[in-house]
This record gives structure tokens, sequence and C-alpha cells, in this order.
């Protein structure tokens, strides 16, 4: 059976030739310096940098305080094996958008009518619809911009539920979406949601599609919601 230091140094030595590979330049740097370099532009490194950089100073203490070369001094604890070993499958594979948030998403043209919509947020307790005019994106539609669009009549009598999404999606924040292609990690997604709030911007919701193009088939969406439960 093998010893915890040596799942670790194995573990390791995997994370190291992975760093390596994402290298463009100074490929013989060190396992730390190499952290530092790739989180400056790689979400999946920038992630776990914190442990990565922990797990080199105990790589050290292992290879350097060995009695001989089969007997290490500090075995690492199981935790610590177990999150080295979770941590190189996460670098080796990453988990993509697609297939975690495949899903049919509800789409509607311009021209359809307002209880259509209403509908659907009632019965599927959905808050984000990406409106089209034939196949052009126009927008993103939020209970938001709908009550946005109701406190503008509030003096009418009578709310039309009849009118065209066209006349409600002017009411709705205009940048409020953005498109993803479906290869793109989960690390990344969160990576954009983050950068908008740093920037005081609400993102509603991140679109997904096989190349990232807005006139692509949607394959699913990413809400607000959604990060939250993963991060």
């Amino acid at each position: 059976m093998y010893k915890n230091s040596e799942r670790f140094l194995t573990a390791f030595n995997r994370i190291e030739k992975l760093l390596r590979a994402l290298l463009i330049h100074k490929k013989d740097v060190g396992f730390s310096k190499a952290v530092k370099i790739l989180r400056n532009s790689n979400a999946l490194v920038r992630t776990y940098s914190d442990d990565l950089l922990e797990f080199a100073e105990l790589r050290n203490a292992i290879v350097h305080n060995k009695i001989d070369m089969t007997h290490a001094i500090a075995e690492p604890h199981d935790t610590i094996v177990e999150r080295i070993e979770e941590i190189e499958k996460e670098l080796s594979e990453p988990k993509r958008v697609i297939p975690l948030f495949s899903r049919s998403v509800y789409c509607y043209q311009l021209t359809d009518p307002l209880n259509k919509l209403l509908t659907i947020i009632h019965e599927k307790q959905l808050s984000k619809f990406p409106v089209y005019q034939g196949e052009e994106f126009k927008g993103l539609l939020t209970q938001k911009g709908i009550t946005n669009w109701l406190a503008g009549r509030k003096n009418q009598d009578k709310l039309n539920g009849s009118c065209a999404l066209e006349e409600v999606l002017p009411f709705e924040n205009q940048d409020n979406t953005r498109f993803i292609h479906q290869g793109t990690t989960i690390y990344e997604a969160i990576e954009i949601f983050k950068e908008h709030t740093s920037k005081g911007e609400r993102l509603e919701a991140l679109l997904i599609t096989k190349n990232g193009k807005p006139s692509s088939h949607l394959l699913g969406i990413i809400t607000t919601w959604d990060i939250l439960e993963i991060s």
C-alpha cells in the first residue's frame, strides 16, 4: 500500500507537469513561481493557488527531510493527500459549464405577448428570459425589467398583459448578460460574475452556446443563484 508521502508526491509531480504545460514562457521555473505566474491569467489556478503554494512547502519538507530513500519524516495527513489528489484531478479535467448547466431555456420573440411569459414565471418559477427577433438576440428580460415596466404604468387604470415584449424590453438593463462557449470552465464562469460585481455591475446570467456567439443555439444558462451554489 502506498504511503501518504508517496501519494502526495505523485499527485504533486503530476500537478507540476500540468502547470508547466500551461506556461507559455519560462517553462523551467519552479512550482511556486509557476503558480504565481499562472494565477494572474488562469481562473482554475487562481482558485487553488493558496493550496498549491502550501503543497509546495510540504513537498519540500517531505523531500528534504527523508531519513533515507524510502522513509519520509513528514507524512501528510489523509485529508491533505485527498485534497491534493482532488485538485490534481480538477486541474487535469476541470468541470465545464456544459454539461453541468445544460438545460432547456425558455426563449421568446419580441412579438410574443407579456402574458405568455408571465404564465411561465408563475408555473415554473423562472425569472430570466432571452428575447429574440427571429434568430437575433435582443436582450435578457428579467422580473426586474418587468417590474420597471409596471412602475412606469402605475397611473394607468388597467395594465395590458397582452402587450408585446418589445414594449417591455426597453425597461430592462441592456448590459445584464454575457455569452460564453460550452467549453468554458466553471471557474472562468465564476470569475466573469466576480469581475462584473467588482465594477459595481449586476450580471443576471451567462448564456451558453457552442461557440459563445449570440447567433448560435442556446445550450444552457447560468444565473447568479447557480454561482452562489457552486462557489
